[in-house]
C-alpha cells in the first residue's frame, strides 16, 4: 500500500493510493501517527473495503505522510561515493544527527532559503519509517520494526552546518528543510530496498544519480545500531544518507538560489518538485 496525507497544510487527512487512485480513509483512520504505526493500523487498512470510500482529486496537495514524527534521525556520509566527493574518510560507524521536526514539509511545498543563508544545498535520500517501538534490537530482527519507506530531500545549509561550530543540526533544521513524501510505501511494495535508483535535478540539470547499493551501512544495521543509543518510536523517521552529487561536492560548489526548481525521486517512492524562494517576514 501507499499511504498519503492530503489537504491544506496543517489540516491534512489520511489517505491511500491503490491502483493509482487516491482514497480518503479519514472516516476509518484518525491519523498516520505513533498509535497507527505502533498498533494494528496497517492491518486495519488492508481490510478496508474500497467501495464507498471517497476518492481524492489528483490535484489535492500532499503533505508529509507521517503525522508529527517524534524524531528524524539522519545518517551522514553513508554512500561511499558521497564520502569520496567530500574528501571524507569512510565512517567506521554510522554518523548520526537530528533534524528538527519543525523542518517537515510536503513533497511539493516551497523550499525557503533561510535568513542569512549563502549555502543552501540539496540531498535526495531514502527514509525509513519505524513501525514499532525499538530498543536494543538485534540486526537480524531489525526489519520487523520497519513499516515502510519514503522519499526525503535532506535540505542543508552548509555554512550553518560546518562553519558555526557544534553539531550538524544547525544546518539541517531550518523550516521546509525536510520535504517528505509523496507517500509511504509499505515494505511489500519495495522488492529490493538495496537496489533503488535515486536522482535529483536542479532546473532540469541532473545533479545526483545514485543507487542504494552504494550504502555503506544497510537499513537493518542502521535500525539496530540506533536502537542501542535511543528508543525508536512508531512513526520515527531514519533518513539513510545521500549519494554523490550534492552542491558542496562541486568545484566550485553550487548552491540553491531563489527561482530554482528542485526535482527528485526514488524507484517506487514517487517524486518531489520544489520551488526555491527566499525567506521573508
Amino acid at each position: 500500500m501507499k499511504l498519503i496525507r492530503f489537504g491544506e497544510a496543517g489540516k491534512e487527512k489520511p489517505g491511500l493510493i491503490i491502483n493509482d487512485k487516491r482514497y480518503d480513509v479519514s472516516s476509518v483512520i484518525k491519523e498516520y501517527d505513533e498509535d497507527f504505526f505502533g498498533g494494528e493500523g496497517i492491518k486495519q487498512l488492508e481490510e478496508i473495503p474500497l467501495n464507498g470510500l471517497p476518492e481524492v482529486d489528483q490535484t489535492e496537495r500532499l503533505g508529509c505522510p507521517v503525522y508529527k514524527p517524534s524524531k528524524i534521525i539522519c545518517i551522514g556520509l553513508n554512500y561511499a561515493k558521497h564520502a569520496k566527493e567530500t574528501n571524507a574518510n569512510v565512517p567506521k560507524e554510522p554518523i548520526l544527527f537530528f533534524k528538527a521536526t519543525t523542518a517537515v514539509s510536503g513533497p511539493d511545498d516551497d523550499i525557503i532559503i533561510p535568513k542569512n543563508s549563502v549555502k543552501t544545498d540539496w540531498e535526495v535520500e531514502l527514509a525509513v519509517v519505524i513501525g514499532k517501538r525499538a530498543s536494543y534490537i538485534e540486526e537480524k530482527e531489525a526489519m520487523d520494526y520497519v513499516a515502510g519507506y519514503c522519499l526525503h530531500n535532506d535540505v542543508s545549509e552548509r555554512e550553518f552546518q560546518l562553519e558555526h561550530g557544534g553539531q550538524w543540526v544547525k544546518g539541517k533544521s531550518c523550516d521546509t528543510f525536510a520535504p517528505l513524501g509523496p507517500w509511504i510505501a509499505t515494505k511489500d511494495e519495495i522488492k529490493d530496498v538495496n537496489n533503488l535508483r535515486l536522482w535529483l535535478t536542479v532546473n532540469g540539470k541532473k545533479m545526483q544519480d545514485g543507487n542504494t547499493d552504494d550504502l555503506i551501512f544497510k537499513i537493518p544495521h542502521l535500525v539496530s545500531y540506533i536502537s542501542h543509543f535511543m528508543t525508536l518510536l512508531p512513526g520515527d523517521i531514519i533518513s539513510t544518507g545521500t549519494p554523490a552529487g550534492v552542491g558542496l561536492g562541486f568545484n566550485p560548489p553550487v548552491y540553491l538560489k531563489e527561482g530554482d526548481i528542485v526535482e527528485l525521486g526514488i524507484d517506487g517512492l514517487g517524486t518531489q518538485r520544489q520551488n526555491v524562494v527566499n525567506w521573508s517576514k
